[in-house]
């Protein structure tokens, strides 16, 4: 009652502060702060300087800062991601349910893009150098790839504490339990073997 009040009473304070310990409100599926017990840490992260491991089969690493890195962002809308990527490193195409994406290129040269919705399915795609900045809108699918010389890493801004992410890949052909192989096959208009395939590598 006492956040439901506050939020209608001043409906431009968005953080989920409570004045009383013994309150357990919770929005967004995580606890508010009791104000009686906020620490600079609560708003703090300190690693984005720190390169991600991109030894791995994308050549990629992903460093978030959303709110379960900060508790002190949920409900304030924003959050942050560093994004490294080996030579012709990937991040795959995904998107994200919640979030519009800001990306800033702070070294190196990537190939970046999404797809808008349905009929048209157009793709935007643009090679970004060093200091360019490219949005990517809320829901649709994206990717990113080093096409420079050496390692690269970018910056990204989200419009949600906590984005989400749906890698297409995983989701299609990693699920659990597994979506039907004939409604792939269909889909993809392949033969079920190689959705076995696909299916196989997660």
């Amino acid at each position: 009652m006492f956040v439901f009040l506050l939020f209608q009473k001043h409906p431009n304070v968005m953080q989920c502060l409570l004045r009383f310990s013994w309150y357990a409100a919770r929005v967004n599926g995580l606890a508010c702060l009791d104000s009686n017990m906020v620490q600079a840490n609560h708003f703090s992260f300190s690693g984005l300087h720190i390169p991600g491991n991109t030894s791995n089969a994308l050549g990629s690493a992903v460093t978030p800062v959303f709110v379960g890195q900060i508790p002190g962002l949920n409900t304030l809308g924003i959050s942050m991601a560093r994004i490294d990527y080996a030579p012709w490193g990937l991040i795959p195409p995904h998107s994200h349910p919640r979030a519009t994406e800001i990306l800033t290129v702070l070294e190196g040269r990537l190939l970046v893009g999404f797809v808008t919705s349905n009929p048209d399915n157009g793709l935007i795609s643009k090679v970004l150098e060093k200091g360019d900045v490219f949005v990517f809108p809320i829901g649709l699918v994206h990717f990113q790839r080093n096409v420079g010389l050496g390692s690269a890493f970018s910056i990204s801004s989200l419009s949600s504490q906590n984005p989400g992410v749906v890698l297409v890949a995983n989701t299609l052909f990693g699920s659990t339990p597994s979506i039907p192989n004939d409604i792939l096959a269909k889909a993809f208009q392949v033969d079920m073997s190689v959705v076995e395939k696909l299916q196989a590598q997660f």
